[in-house]
């Protein structure tokens, strides 16, 4: 006996589900990442200068190194760059800022890495941001982005790449990578 215009009552079913289930997908599917949250992208300046005395530059690798993470961050939505005063961490991301019609924003190396980093998350609660700091402030950085260990880093070490994702509930997850690798 026919139902609904002559169609068969399974049939019906089987319809509406073809229809309804693409659009629970479709809500079930989280927002892409910069309306879902912000990415820290933090890395110690690249290699200096040894013979540029007490602010040195970048020498010719660390500008190498610095072009390198510009092209890294040309797809990212950068919305702001971070470094200290210093000449090193400011060339280390002036590429990458350059690239995205910012300029570099100098803060203070000697600020406690739990304040910067509370600063940066009220800041910027979506986007990507880029930050410069030195062997000794990075983890710190790192460790108070995500509110997890960070590993110390080398005197020697200038290609860690940590990336710090906050979704829109504030959970933090860390991911370590090498510049020079692929993307992560």
């Amino acid at each position: 006996m026919p139902h609904n215009g002559g169609m068969h009552p399974i049939r019906l079913r089987a319809a509406l589900l073809a229809t309804l289930l693409p659009l629970a997908a479709c809500a079930a599917t989280p927002p892409p990442d910069d309306a879902a949250g912000a990415t820290f992208v933090v890395v110690r300046h690249a290699e200096k200068d040894s013979a540029g005395g007490a602010d040195p530059g970048l020498s010719e690798a660390g500008r190498a190194r610095a072009d390198r993470l510009a092209d890294r961050m040309a797809a990212e939505p950068l919305v702001a760059a971070y470094a200290t005063g210093y000449r090193r961490t400011q060339e280390t991301i002036g590429p990458a800022a350059r690239r995205h019609g910012l300029e570099p924003v100098a803060y203070d190396a000697h600020l406690a890495a739990g304040e910067f980093a509370s600063r940066l998350r009220a800041d910027h609660p979506r986007g990507t941001v880029l930050v410069a700091g030195h062997s000794n402030t990075v983890p710190e950085i790192v460790s108070a982005l995500c509110a997890c260990p960070a590993e110390p880093m080398d005197e020697d070490e200038y290609d860690r790449l940590s990336v710090v994702r906050v979704d829109a509930a504030g959970r933090a997850s860390l991911q370590v990578a090498r510049q020079d690798a692929a993307a992560p």
